[in-house]
């Protein structure tokens, strides 16, 4: 038994090893993306394109692992939050990465047009603070930082007005004819490829919270409700107990 439980938290330490090395992965990939967008890089392009399918193949194998602990090994309490969150994280990355490679194929189709140096900015920045996001998030996870997760919801804020920027920006470069119509919708999409990565590092960082606290962002809309219901009504609802 001692040694079936060794084997445990073996294997699920090293779900958590990998976890960490996708992120970094990823949040090395975020500004090398930004780096082919901006400088028409075909060559970088296709190469971080064609390196997704490794990316794809070691979340899945991921996921596999953690299914094989939840069938074999049974987790309870913090070992199950941990495990089952892992899986969910182990797809926000592989999606979070297939936005990087979506930045890369813009990059192909937009090869040969100028972009205006004020969007470029803006771009750079939207990529920092994407990149910084995620540093972020995985720092949390990998100390099992509450704390540190809980604020990266304030961090994409940041992302989320530089998006909206970004558009406004778009509208006035398009009209003032410094970029054109198919390069302007390419790079609406490309933002909102930013801000997307942003939402899923705070899709991580929550389910970090959730392996140390037991956190759960739904559970605080659903006392919500319930308060407000009780306050109207003078009724009692037990929406958490049967949940």
């Amino acid at each position: 038994m001692v040694e079936i439980r060794k084997n445990f938290h073996n294997d699920l330490e090293n779900a958590r090893a990998e976890v960490i090395r996708l992120g970094a992965t990823l949040t090395e990939a975020i500004p090398r993306a930004t780096a082919i967008l901006l400088s028409g890089d075909l060559e970088g392009a296709d190469y971080l394109v064609q390196a997704d399918d490794e990316f794809d193949g070691r979340a899945s194998m991921l996921e596999a692992s953690c299914f094989e602990i939840l069938a074999l090994q049974s987790p309870v309490a913090a070992d199950l939050r941990q495990t089952v969150s892992i899986i969910k994280i182990a797809g926000e990355l592989e999606r979070s990465a297939d936005l990087v490679v979506n930045i890369c194929k813009a990059a192909r189709r937009i090869y040969g047009h100028d972009i205006d140096p004020i969007l470029r900015g803006v771009i750079s920045k939207m990529s920092e603070q994407a990149q910084n996001l995620f540093a972020a998030t995985m720092e949390a996870f990998e100390e099992n930082d509450a704390a540190k997760a809980a604020a990266i919801d304030d961090m994409d804020s940041y992302l989320d007005s530089l998006h909206r920027q970004f558009i406004q920006q778009i509208f006035e470069s398009h009209s003032n004819l410094k970029i054109d119509l198919q390069v302007a919708v390419q790079l609406a999409v490309v933002a909102r490829f930013y801000e997307r990565i942003g939402d899923h590092a705070v899709n991580v960082s929550e389910k970090t919270r959730f392996i140390v606290t037991g956190w759960v962002r739904e559970r605080d809309g659903i006392n919500r409700y319930k308060a407000r219901v009780e306050d109207e009504t003078g009724e009692t609802l037990r929406i958490s107990e049967q949940n």
